[in-house]
């Protein structure tokens, strides 16, 4: 007897209910199992990724827009295992044309037989050059044509991939090189600048990355964001003065078997650094090798970097302060009868040569460079608290604030240190017992060649941001001396050197200067016969538009900065009006027929 035709209707809904639940279950249970999770995940990265983007680093210009610092294409080299076929022309190709590829180490990355089928993309090198890259693509399309014509699966290198990144570069090599700095791009993620004006202006130079997602589905791929590249600096740096400057330090130190040495030229009026050449030498296009150049705690850049005892140089600072101060005046004499002065009647301060001079005015003493004169006048002159008032105001114990990373400053040991004693004001008047860099040296005596005003010393001329030029203002640090007593006492070094026939003048050229030797401090006091030598001037002595620095650390071949310093500085100057197209007095006062 055959069922009735709604029960057999009712029986078929039952079955389908049974079953469509089943499956619901089924679905339900499926997607909280672990495996659904990690499917739902691996769904996920299949759809797209974030992607950084980093926007093209800032260029770096000397004044006159000569490139320093760039970018350039560099490659970075894959392997994508998706398209992978033939591992071992891969390996073989790639260690063959890229040098620190090894064969055995490509291929195991190449073999899709041995790795997990989700990594499927590894980086093999990072920056390798345009024309390493061309040779593998040449290759690769040999390889493809050979393959059509044989019929043949082999040799392919399909899955190895590259992708252009940017690579810093400097055109000028080891040009400028303390003062730029270098920059890590090796490390993409952690790279920044180190050093100079890299690590002094990376943020400006880096610009700001963003965070993009990148479809895998070519129907959902959006134009990329405009990305703003980091900003551009113009340097006060002249290429070819410091051209210059770096052949004429390399001279100087191979001619006097000097251990090292710095050359700066600044332009009083702004404080701008036209030119800061510092030794070692470093190329920064291979950052890599930095410690072979700067083994242990060596300075990357003297000029900023190192301290250590000037010598007479500091003495244009004791007298600026004797001047400005009215405790003397250029008329004013000393009597060097025997040739030492004693401090406190126990320490005994001596001449450069152990000898007396006689009797001598203010230009005399600087001429003749007399310690006991300028011993004198810190004592009984100006006495310790307006001596270390001065010296303070000139910039000594606090840093320069240059525009470049890793400054040094050595503090100041002051009257109100117990460590301070008497003897210290005798020798800190003539340069020895205080510590300074040549940065600071350059910085306060500046002041003296631009009637009394310190400016800060920067590197940096003007940004260049989003299509914006923005230009640094010259800053006045201080005003340490009045222009009075800076005029007269540019005009008695202009009369010392002409009076003592020095080897640093320029024929046709009124320049205002003076020597440094510094004694070198031992664990056993002044005991070495090294020395460090030095000479710091200005000119045209009545309107100065530059100032030089030099400093020679340790020459052999004599130890006086009259002898070492000073022909060197003659040598830079006569290049640097020249390049800086100053004219002879006779012809820029208007009196060549007079």
């Amino acid at each position: 007897m055959k069922m009735p035709f709604h029960g057999r209707f009712l029986s078929i809904v039952i079955i389908c209910a049974i079953l469509g639940g089943a499956i619901v279950v089924q679905m339900v249970r499926i997607n909280y199992t672990i495996y659904a999770q990690q499917l739902i995940a691996k769904s996920e990265d299949y759809q797209g990724i974030e992607k950084v983007i980093y926007p093209s680093r800032g260029n770096i210009y000397d004044r006159s827009g000569h490139i320093l610092a760039t970018n350039q294409v560099g490659f970075e080299l894959g392997i994508d295992l998706k398209f992978v076929t033939d591992p071992e022309s891969i390996a073989f190709s790639v260690a063959s044309i890229i040098d620190d590829m090894d064969y055995v180490n490509v291929y195991e990355l190449a073999n899709t037989e041995k790795r997990d089928v989700e990594n499927r993309y590894f980086v093999l090198s990072s920056y390798v050059s345009k024309e390493k890259i061309d040779e593998l693509a040449r290759l690769k399309e040999n390889y493809a044509e050979r393959r059509q014509e044989e019929k043949s699966s082999k040799p392919s290198l399909s899955g190895l991939v590259w992708y252009p990144m940017q690579q810093r570069t400097y055109p000028e090599g080891t040009l400028a090189a303390n003062i730029l700095g270098f920059y890590n791009y090796f490390s993409r993620e952690t790279a920044q600048g180190v050093y100079g004006i890299e690590e002094a202006y990376n943020r400006l130079l880096t610009g700001k990355p963003q965070s993009v997602f990148m479809p895998n589905d070519p129907y959902l791929v959006e134009a990329l964001p405009d990305i703003q590249p980091g900003a551009s600096l113009v340097l006060t740096i002249d290429r070819d003065i410091q051209s210059m400057i770096e052949k004429t330090l390399a001279d100087a130190i191979e001619w006097s078997d000097a251990e090292g040495g710095t050359i700066i030229v600044a332009d009083p009026k702004t404080g701008e650094i036209l030119g800061m050449a510092s030794t070692p030498y470093f190329n920064p296009n291979e950052y890599w090798k930095y410690e072979e150049t700067f083994p242990g705690i060596t300075p990357y850049n003297r000029a900023i970097g190192t301290t250590y005892e000037p010598g007479s140089v500091f003495k244009v600072i004791t007298m600026a302060a004797a001047l400005d101060s009215g405790v003397a005046e250029p008329s004013t004499t000393y009597n060097d009868a025997t040739g030492v002065y004693w401090v406190a009647n126990s320490w005994p301060i001596y001449n450069w040569d152990g000898g007396a001079w006689g009797e001598q005015d203010m230009t005399g003493c600087m001429q003749h460079s007399l310690n006991v004169c300028l011993a004198h006048i810190a004592i009984d002159l100006l006495h310790e608290d307006l001596f270390y008032q001065y010296v303070q105001a000139f910039g000594f114990g606090k840093s320069t604030g240059i525009d470049l990373a890793s400054e040094a400053n050595y503090p100041l040991r002051l009257p109100t240190s117990n460590q301070w004693v008497e003897i210290d004001l005798a020798t800190n008047s003539f340069g020895q017992g205080i510590a300074v860099t040549p940065i600071q040296m350059v910085t306060a005596i500046s002041a003296v060649a631009n009637d009394g005003l310190m400016m800060t010393p920067h590197v940096v001329r003007s940004v260049i941001d989003r299509g914006q030029q923005y230009d640094v203002t010259p800053q006045v640090i201080n005003s340490p001396i009045s222009a009075e007593a800076a005029q007269t006492l540019t005009q008695m070094l202009t009369v010392a050197l002409e009076e003592e026939a020095s080897d640093a003048l320029v024929e046709g050229y009124s320049i205002a200067g003076k020597t440094g030797t510094g004694e070198i401090p031992t664990e056993f006091g002044y005991t070495s016969e090294l020395t460090n030598t030095s000479f710091v001037g200005w000119g045209p002595s009545d309107d100065p538009q530059f100032l030089v620095y030099v400093w020679l650390e340790k020459p052999t071949i004599s130890k006086w900065g009259s002898v070492v310093a000073a022909p060197v500085f003659r040598d830079v100057v006569e290049q640097l009006v020249v390049l800086m197209r100053i004219p002879p007095d006779n012809i820029r006062l208007g009196t060549a027929n007079e």
